[in-house]
């Protein structure tokens, strides 16, 4: 009788140790995406931050702001994290615009749009 309950407090304990982490769902989506022009350069954005073209920040009209969206362009394989801080494009066929250092670092700089491959969690 003891040595059928000391089993069954190990198998207790055993079970008590499992470990159980749960992964945020993370969307993924392919779309256009553009970059801001130099006009803007200083302006307000919508969250009331300066839009500066070295930083990585982006333009997206549903997502919270503050919401980190990493960008691959599909054809470089590269990617950026960019931080959404305004909203925008109100473009049909863009999705988002992102600024002048995201789109050099992905290689879209020269091209003005491209067809990319974005991911966020949203918390």
């Amino acid at each position: 009788m003891r040595l059928l309950l000391f089993l069954c407090l190990i198998a207790f304990g055993a079970k008590s140790q499992d470990v159980v982490t749960t992964v945020a769902d993370t969307t993924k989506k392919i779309i256009f995406t553009t970059y801001y022009a130099k006009k803007f350069e200083g302006r307000k954005t919508t969250s009331g931050e300066r839009y500066r073209s070295a930083k990585f920040t982006a333009a997206h009209r549903t997502l919270p702001f503050g919401t980190i969206i990493t960008v691959r362009n599909i054809h470089t394989g590269k990617t950026v994290d960019v931080r959404v801080n305004d909203r925008g494009p109100f473009s049909k066929k863009f999705s988002l615009d992102i600024s002048k250092a995201a789109a050099q670092a992905i290689g879209i700089y020269r091209l003005g749009y491209a067809k990319v491959e974005i991911s966020y969690v949203l918390k």
